[in-house]
């Protein structure tokens, strides 16, 4: 199974933030989506957990075409997403077991022992360990970003969804967070969809990348093929040079 974007629109108003975008991801990758603050990143992201649906096009996930599910159908499919924030989103009222545990809760498949047992798996395969009595006001804040990670694997999903993952963190926080990413595909097979503007993040992580412009998908290949792209646009975006940017405008 795969995710797959063919030809999707969305437009606010007057602006049009997605322009026939298409994308294909196989199972077992992990897909960087770069590109500048505001050009709709986090809008593709939605559409694939079925927030938002496109005014024109298809959304795939594990073979069903979820911008066409009713409601209850879109639920089913994301029992198999788990999806980082920006900022992790914990709930301060709730200890770090009952957070990383809240999905499975609401699964309501699992007795209260069988809960406790996987929500200390998940904090163990994060490193976090004898945390989940803390609250989230006692982690840092990489800890929380981690603790967001147990959570999104707790209910043993087929694909991941990292919204901005190391965004407001230092160098090193943000290298514990590129392993644990990568960790999430070697060690649990799962799929990987990364929304960044962080290159050195992206390099580090990712199988392939695609470039979101004007859009649309300007480019995609490994990282290895983008570091040797002429498309000024590109260039431009992964080196931080402004000067080429403008002169292809």
């Amino acid at each position: 199974m795969s995710i797959e974007l063919v030809n999707v629109h969305k437009a606010f108003g007057a602006n049009e933030v997605l322009r026939g975008f298409s994308l294909n991801i196989p199972e077992g990758e992990t897909m960087a989506i770069i590109g500048g603050s505001g050009t709709g990143k986090s809008v593709l992201l939605k559409h694939l957990v079925g927030l938002l649906t496109p005014d024109q096009g298809e959304v795939w996930v594990d073979g069903e075409n979820i911008s066409r599910l009713d409601q209850a159908s879109i639920y089913r499919v994301r029992r198999n997403i788990g999806f980082v924030f920006q900022f992790a989103a914990l709930f301060d009222s709730m200890t770090i077991a009952e957070n990383v545990g809240m999905g499975l809760a609401r699964l309501d498949t699992m007795s209260d022992e069988e809960v406790r047992a996987r929500v200390e798996t998940c904090l163990e395969l994060v490193d976090l360990v004898g945390y989940g009595a803390r609250l989230p006001s006692e982690l840092s804040g990489g800890q929380r970003k981690r603790v967001g990670f147990a959570r999104a694997i707790a209910t043993s999903p087929k694909y991941i969804l990292y919204d901005e993952p190391t965004t407001g963190l230092d160098p090193v926080t943000k290298s514990v967070i590129d392993e644990l990413i990568v960790r999430m595909s070697d060690d649990l097979g799962v799929t990987g969809v990364v929304i960044t503007h962080d290159m050195d993040s992206a390099f580090r992580i990712s199988d392939r990348m695609a470039m979101l412009y004007e859009g649309q998908n300007r480019w995609e290949g490994t990282p290895e093929q983008i570091q040797q792209t002429d498309d000024p646009i590109v260039k431009g975006f992964i080196e931080g040079r402004p000067e080429l940017l403008e002169s292809a405008t």
